[in-house]
């Protein structure tokens, strides 16, 4: 158990460091920072001295250790466009993506794992061919179409509903169901092949052929064993959620971190936009040792190597 949490931490590590160094130099690419900063009449002495202020008049490699260095010391650099530091703007940000996040993912679990169920007790039935067309067609829409559409029935015709902001219950309605839709049709069909395949296997048989009663067989010996793969699936989800909000974030003008990356890049503020890059990466990478830890909790049969 320790060697493989070495292992992963490690892996871990590296991709954080790929990450970084890969939007680094993206972002070095994309023009001097300094003119975004200065005034377009202040004189070249004056961006000079910002210059040498921001420590970009020194080597790449060394501006990248020297952003290594402060980062782990939670420093993430000063916004180009709005002079505060990084790590405030996302921290004061983050507590709305997680909470859309959050209440996403519950409400896709909330609607995935039953209709999967259902669905895979019901094979070959017409509540089996609906549920399945409708989770392709969740599954095929393009996330930015389903907010739009929600938008336009329960905001625009019904109102409902707000469009936009935050405030309340009510405003985290819509961005939340266009989070969970997607997902919530991956899931079902995840877990209604899941289901199938264990309602398949010899042991589901035997536990049946002893007499069992079909919610035993069902709860114990069939709906755990199913979980194994949708619990990984679940966490990918979920971790996508968390760093990858960032349409639905702005379809809705929702405050949260996703919606002010969008905002840096347009305005090429390159610090913020790389904090927020290395806080997906970081949120994608735990999540994932997360789930791999569950499948023990879940399995013992199940190893880690």
């Amino acid at each position: 158990m320790s060697r493989y949490l070495v292992k992963r931490l490690f892996m871990a590590v590296l991709v954080l460091f790929g990450v970084s160094f890969a939007t680094f130099i993206v972002g070095h690419l994309t023009g001097d920072p300094v003119a975004l900063m200065a005034p377009e009449n202040a004189p070249q002495e004056a961006k000079d001295e910002l210059r040498r202020h921001l420590g970009l008049d020194r080597p790449l490699l060394t501006q990248y250790a020297l952003f290594v260095g402060r980062a782990l010391q939670g420093d993430l650099g000063h916004s180009y466009v709005q002079g505060t530091s990084v790590a405030g703007l996302i921290a004061e940000r983050l507590p709305a993506t997680l909470q859309l996040a959050v209440a996403g993912f519950l409400l896709s679990l909330a609607i995935a794992i039953p209709l999967g169920i259902v669905i895979a007790l019901k094979r070959n039935t017409i509540w089996d061919v609906v549920v399945t067309a409708l989770a392709m067609i969740g599954q095929s829409a393009p996330g930015f179409w389903i907010g739009l559409m929600l938008i336009a029935v329960f905001a625009v015709e019904l109102r409902l509903l707000p469009v936009s902001g935050s405030g309340g219950f009510a405003y985290l309605i819509l961005p939340a169901v266009t989070l969970a839709l997607q997902s919530a049709a991956r899931l079902t069909r995840l877990v209604r092949a899941s289901m199938l395949e264990v309602l398949g296997a010899d042991y589901v048989r035997t536990a049946r052929s002893k007499g069992l009663r079909e919610r035993v067989v069902l709860l114990v010996h069939t709906f755990r064993n199913a979980m194994i793969p949708v619990v990984t699936m679940a966490g990918l989800e979920f971790a996508e959620l968390v760093s990858g909000a960032f349409i639905t974030e702005t379809i809705f003008a929702w405050p949260g971190v996703g919606r002010l990356a969008v905002t840096a890049v347009y305005q090429r503020d390159f610090p913020l936009v790389q904090g927020v890059v290395l806080l997906a990466a970081f949120a994608f990478v735990a999540i994932n040792l997360l789930v791999d830890l569950l499948y023990v909790a879940i399995d013992p049969r199940v190893k880690l190597a």
